[in-house]
């Protein structure tokens, strides 16, 4: 009898995929050598030029399952056929996200990949000066990473050249829907060759995403990591739905901030201006909190994601922009301080925890008016949290379920006193000027005490003497003033003109 056959592992390694040495050792040399599902099985297709949809939950590893091929296909420098390109130097693959921070991440990603390539990647997005991105255009790259509004802008001033687009990815293609970019995209695909390959990776896969890509993909492969039974939230990440009351929420997120294990935090708002105040109040209480939002420029909001990053900060206050493309390791907690619009937003927001495999904890506060929002997200994504409990700082169950010391206060220092006032309080400045004996006192003529030449005021009892006086002459008061022409009230009571004789 014939031997059974064994089935075939899956790959083992980025090798076994057909990834070259140059790229397979860039991503080895930073801890990166076992793909992740999504990247076993969109790998090979992709690198033999086909057009793909890619869909997969938010943290599975879908940067480089689109960035590998990619960045294979390209022909570098240091190719013997990069200078028998029709125009050497022009972006040979162009990759379109929906927000700066998402293109920033697939950049840093990308780079770290080409860096035994030697593939040139360009970021190009709205927020920052022309020049830099122009010059990097001009010197020649490979690869253009993007958003939809700077890429229309430089191409349409023919400072960006898309007829030689070979590999066009579209990144997180629902939330470009969300953000009503998708006739810009219209436009970006219809300045690219018509026989390029195409590739749509997104978390999600609506109706008109599904009607873009029958527009403009060949024949696509569809990629699903995962089984039509999966949930579209990560396994890996613990959700606890809590129903809270709005005055009580900063009192409970700091308490959450002192549980065990607790590494970065990511705390999710739906207006710039509540995004702030929870950071100031969270600064106050003596976290390391930062905040990023639409009020603040893009340089301010690099400054705050590299504090996150580096570790200065460990707690980032972020509104819905920030929840695609923040890709940060060690992102423990996540907590929704407002209820999300819909499931989509849920997902995403939740998906900056428990990712590349890691586990992680969501937290969601449900006020009392979005009850009704929130039953319709959790029968959507089939939670089973219909009726959140109602939770409060000193709940039992708030400690118990995340690991909270008891003992945990509402801040972990104290306001100095000497912080908020600065020199006397203000009764003390006032009974001062109650005290304190006026120095300048006004005479009648107009002058104060303390100028020297100043006349003495005339007592009321004395006789007014009445001269005759020169109109040209210099001020009676002595102050330096232009003359003014003084009314005297005459011994019988009728008033005469300055300067009249007795």
């Amino acid at each position: 009898m014939a031997a059974e056959e064994l089935p075939t592992p899956l790959p083992q390694t980025f090798r076994d995929l057909g990834v070259v040495d140059p790229i397979a050792d860039a991503l080895d040399a930073v801890g990166i050598s076992h793909p992740f599902p999504i990247q076993a099985m969109a790998i090979p297709i992709a690198l033999t030029g086909t057009d793909m949809i890619g869909q997969a939950r938010t943290g599975t590893g879908k940067t480089l399952a689109f960035g590998i091929p990619l960045l294979q296909r390209v022909v570098v420098r240091e190719d013997r056929d990069f200078e028998a390109q029709a125009k050497p130097g022009a972006p040979q693959a162009l990759v379109v996200t929906p927000t700066r921070e998402l293109a920033s991440q697939v950049s840093k990603d990308l780079a770290v990949a080409a860096t035994q390539r030697k593939a040139r990647v360009v970021t190009l997005y709205g927020g920052m000066g022309y020049e830099p991105q122009l010059d990097a255009l001009t010197a020649g790259v490979e690869v253009v990473v993007g958003t939809p509004g700077r890429l229309l802008d430089l191409a349409d001033r023919r400072a960006l050249d898309l007829s030689h687009i070979k590999v066009l990815v579209l990144d997180e293609a629902d939330e470009m829907l969300d953000l009503g970019f998708l006739p810009d995209v219209e436009r970006i695909l219809a300045k690219t060759p018509e026989l390029r390959q195409t590739m749509l990776f997104s978390a999600t896969m609506p109706a008109a995403i599904v009607t873009l890509a029958r527009r403009h993909l060949r024949h696509p492969v569809n990629i699903r990591a995962e089984s039509a039974e999966d949930s579209t939230t990560v396994p890996a990440t613990a959700q606890f739905v809590y129903q809270a009351h709005d005055l009580d929420k900063p009192e409970v997120v700091a308490r959450i901030l002192q549980a065990e294990n607790r590494n970065r935090v990511m705390i999710f708002c739906r207006t710039k201006r509540s995004a702030q105040r929870v950071s100031d109040d969270l600064a106050e209480r003596g976290f390391n909190a930062t905040s990023i939002h639409g009020d603040l420029s893009q340089v301010l909001r690099e400054k705050a994601l590299k504090r996150f990053r580096g570790g200065e900060s460990d707690v980032l206050v972020a509104t819905d922009v920030a929840a695609r493309g923040i890709d940060v390791t060690d992102v423990t907690h996540v907590i929704n301080y407002e209820c999300p619009d819909d499931d989509k937003t849920y997902v995403h927001r939740i998906g900056r925890t428990g990712r590349a495999g890691a586990s992680g904890i969501a937290i969601t506060f449900v006020d009392w008016a979005d009850r009704t929002r929130w039953k319709v997200i959790n029968n959507t994504l089939g939670l089973p949290f219909e009726e959140p409990q109602e939770t409060y700082s000193t709940s039992e169950h708030l400690f118990h379920d995340l690991g909270i010391d008891p003992a945990a206060k509402g801040r972990i220092v104290e306001p100095k006193a000497e912080e908020h006032v600065a020199g006397p309080s203000w009764e003390e400045r006032r009974t001062q000027r109650k005290s304190a004996p006026r120095e300048r006192r006004r005479t009648r003529h107009g002058a104060t005490d303390g100028d020297a030449t100043a006349a003495s005021p005339t007592p009321i009892s004395e006789p007014v003497v009445h001269q005759p006086t020169d109109e040209s002459g210099p001020a009676e008061s002595g102050s330096g003033d232009a003359p003014r022409r003084r009314r005297r009230r005459r011994r019988s009571g009728s008033a005469a003109g300055a300067g009249t004789a007795s």
